[in-house]
């Protein structure tokens, strides 16, 4: 019989990479657990009675089970054999995603636990056993009814409105690592353009008498920085890569250019015992009055909405190339980045980012939160935000092609003279932020309630479909008064505008759709145009509404692709084209006025 191959086989974690790994993506035994009673009706150690093939979610047709009504828990086990060249060493159990409240057990032990659908965790399985085979056992808890972030993923049964099938357990490359006692953790890089320089802040898993970190800068594979570094003091070394004039070449888009960077860490003798491999660039964001500025100048941000969404994989691109596909048609449309909207993206979109020279916008996955009704009741304001907030700015600081933080979207609640839940949290995941990363701006929420007054900048959601009352709309950002949304009878969501660097970071959503019929449930903003002649004028002249808004430094097209029910894309849900891309570049392609 032959062996099936791996699905998702590359390695996950792009700028941290270890010579030594093992993919566990492929089959596992699966069951479905309605009622949560696994763990009583003995499932922790009994056989599971189906199949599902990771890193698919289990709504996914994908996975093989393709069952899309709530799944309150389920359960996973695999068999593994340990590599005889690992013994001795200390073996990490890594998930990059699984939603949302995960247990894992080995050998009928618990490892590990963890709170959160979006970002990784790692077990520590201590000292490598080739002999003794590792039997995992996970289960994952998603009442999609509770109170925890899950973006747009539905609370009812089936899809509705900007609500879309939902995600459950792991959805992300689970793998194996093995490590020495004291080993390299995640680095922190930081660019420095005004001194040609990269900063490190290499932490450590401990520390050891006479232990150093060696890092090495490469440009086209030639050492530009090699720079070693006291690693026996404290959790984490620092080094400073001052790269020469010769090699200062800064990553803007169309230039995106990354330096290969190893990392050693040597122990007294001299010996390297761990090493990775990872790249850095030079990239700087700034604020200058109401100008965003890229490496010292207005670049105009021409962003699209990008959900992430897959018709096979839901939350789960069904291979590396479709993650890299879709920034490639963003840039063939004419966009030069992407809000990623409601959902912390698989790390390897951003490594394709970085490689491609993409603008991306970190974002949280908080829809309807505190706006009330059905949307709102399923998301509430709570510490389990910050928390996973933090861990998602951890994991994506060093990546280049982040322009900026966006924790929370379209929150709505008046504000009074009493501070609420939502203004706490809303502070919470502004201060992790700033504190996580003061090297980019912080929105503190997308459209509708800005409730924190030092955010770095501030935005309005804007749909109106006809050209010349969306330039009307924002005619009063010149003398301070710009577009702000309302909740109309409740009165005031935002805090007054204080001159920050304004952007509509969402607009457009045109209607698109000549298959479908007009009373079917697929949906855009506004009238849909009659023919594609209109669409094309449309699209063009909003879009020069913002470009010639000397005060917008950039704009967010709802959307790149149709998402289920909602066909406002500029391609259809399977990435099929439906416009006539060079008319998209054209309306793009005309200098921003705030550019210069």
């Amino acid at each position: 019989m032959p062996t099936l191959a791996v699905p998702r086989p590359e390695y996950p974690r792009p700028q941290f990479v270890r010579p030594d790994w093992l993919n566990l993506n492929g089959q596992w035994q699966f069951e479905i657990d309605p009622g949560d009673s696994g763990l009583e009706r003995g499932l922790l150690t009994r056989e599971l009675a189906n199949t599902i093939l990771v890193p698919f979610a289990p709504e996914s047709s994908l996975s093989g089970v393709h069952q899309t009504d709530f799944l309150n828990a389920v359960w996973y086990r695999r068999q593994v054999n340990v590599p005889p060249a690992w013994a001795g060493r200390r073996l990490l159990l890594h998930f990059q995603a699984c939603d949302y409240d995960t247990t894992v057990w080995v050998n009928g032990q618990e490892v590990g636990r963890h709170r959160g659908g979006y970002t990784p965790f790692t077990c520590d399985l201590g000292l490598a056993n080739p002999a003794q085979p590792l039997s995992i056992t996970v289960r994952a808890r998603d009442d999609h009814r509770a109170l925890g972030p899950k973006g747009k993923q539905s609370a009812r049964s089936a899809n509705y409105g900007c609500m879309y099938t939902r995600t459950t357990g792991i959805w992300q490359t689970v793998w194996l690592e093995p490590v020495p006692e004291v080993a390299l953790r995640r680095p922190r890089l930081t660019p420095d353009v005004g001194h040609h320089t990269i900063r490190l802040d290499q932490p450590l898993s401990a520390n050891r008498p006479g232990h150093q970190i060696r890092a090495i800068l490469r440009d086209a594979g030639v050492v530009v920085a090699d720079v070693t570094a006291p690693a026996d003091i404290d959790f984490c070394a620092h080094a400073d890569l001052v790269i020469p004039p010769a090699h200062v070449k800064l990553w803007a888009p169309g230039q995106p250019h990354l330096y290969d960077l190893d990392l050693q860490l040597l122990d007294a003798a001299g010996k390297v015992i761990d090493q990775v491999a990872s790249y850095a660039a030079l990239r700087s964001v700034a604020i200058d009055g109401q100008k965003v500025l890229l490496n010292g100048r207005p670049v105009f941000q021409r962003l699209v909405l990008d959900q992430g969404f897959y018709p096979d994989g839901i939350y789960t691109a069904p291979s590396d190339e479709a993650l890299c596909h879709d920034i490639e048609l963003s840039l063939a449309a004419g966009f030069n980045g992407a809000r990623l909207h409601q959902k912390v993206f698989e790390e390897r979109f951003l490594y394709h980012a970085d490689r491609l020279g993409y603008l991306c916008w970190g974002e949280f996955p908080d829809w309807g939160c505190n706006l009330g009704g059905p949307e709102g009741d399923n998301q509430q304001p709570e510490a389990s935000f910050i928390t996973q907030w933090l861990e998602e700015l951890e994991r994506d600081y060093s990546h280049p092609c982040i322009v900026g933080w966006c924790p929370l979207n379209e929150t709505a609640q008046k504000i009074t003279d009493r501070l609420t839940r939502l203004d706490d949290v809303t502070r919470g995941m502004f201060l992790a932020a700033k504190a996580m990363d003061p090297t980019r701006p912080v929105l503190d929420a997308s459209g509708y309630a800005h409730r924190v007054p030092e955010s770095d900048l501030y935005d309005s959601h804007d749909y109106e479909q006809e050209p010349r009352k969306l330039a009307q709309n924002h005619d009063g950002l010149a003398q301070g008064r710009p577009f702000v949304n309302r909740s109309g009878p409740q009165g005031d969501i935002s805090l007054a505008y204080r001159g920050q660097p304004y952007f509509v970071s969402e607009f457009g959503g045109i209607w698109w759709n000549p298959q479908a019929g007009q009373d079917e449930a697929s949906w855009g903003y506004g009238q849909r145009p009659r023919n594609l002649d209109e669409f094309y004028d449309r699209f063009d002249r909003l879009c020069a509404t913002l470009l010639d808004n000397p005060r917008m430094f950039g704009y967010c097209y709802t959307q790149l692709t149709d998402v289920y029910q909602e066909q406002n894309g500029i391609y259809h849900f399977d990435r099929s084209a439906k416009f006539d891309l060079a008319r998209l570049r054209a309306s793009q392609a005309r200098p921003a006025a705030s550019e210069t």
